[in-house]
């Protein structure tokens, strides 16, 4: 039997028998508890390949590919879970770029900001920078995917602007210092590698850094910036 054959065949038994020992007593007969009148030495020599109905599995491999079987289907279950973005029949370019970007930016190898400009409830221009991670992480994004809401700036996002009262909000968040002033424009340090990220239009976004714009019939103005982060953790 070759290393393949061997791994399915384990893998067969995993998911047939709960315990190693379901796995034993499967194969001990009758007659063997009738001669040996002892279940814990049948099962002794079950396991050492002097007795049994079926194929030699030590418990090691048993209980190894038993752990490995359960830590897939656990991650498998908390991603779907956690991707609000999975299933969504998305036909907007804005919705379908966040959710390229979702299981990237909730395991960290990618930090997005999000630029938004378009009017609020109130009928108020309103624009500003969203750090994608941490919005993921502190709210249910199932409405904005579904269509229920449109995700706009916050005054508790890493900026805020309103076009109206001219109020303008700037915080650091778990991912980003605020650089607010800085003469030639707003820039966000990231804080695990320390790298700027510019979001000046007219110069270079920074060392691991690309800027998209998003053409969106949803917002006036839409730009991505992603960050890749190059410190190793």
């Amino acid at each position: 039997m070759d290393q393949d054959e061997a791994l399915t065949t384990v893998d067969n038994i995993v998911t047939q028998f709960n315990t190693y020992e379901d796995f034993l007593d499967s194969q001990i007969t009758t007659l063997d508890l009738y001669y040996l009148e002892d279940e814990g030495l049948a099962r002794q020599l079950v396991e050492l390949g002097y007795r049994g109905t079926g194929e030699v599995v030590k418990r090691e491999d048993f209980e190894a590919r038993k752990a490995a079987i359960e830590i897939a289907r656990l991650a498998e279950r908390t991603q779907k879970k956690t991707l609000t973005s999975a299933g969504k029949d998305l036909h907007d370019n804005f919705l379908k770029a966040l959710a390229v970007r979702e299981e990237d930016n909730r395991s960290g190898k990618v930090s997005s900001v999000i630029f938004i400009r378009d009017k609020n409830s109130h009928g108020q221009e309103v624009s500003g920078y969203i750090d994608y991670a941490h919005r993921l992480k502190t709210e249910d994004f199932e409405v904005y995917f579904s269509g229920k809401k449109r995700l706009l700036p916050r005054p508790t996002d890493m900026s805020f602007y309103n076009w109206d009262s001219h109020i303008a909000i700037w915080n650091s968040t778990p991912n980003y210092q605020v650089i607010a002033d800085n003469p030639e424009g707003l820039l966000f340090k990231y804080k695990r590698d320390r790298k700027i990220l510019n979001v000046d239009p007219k110069a270079q976004p920074g060392d691991n850094s690309t800027r998209s714009p998003i053409l969106t019939e949803l917002y006036t103005q839409v730009v991505i910036f992603d960050h890749v982060s190059r410190r190793k953790t």
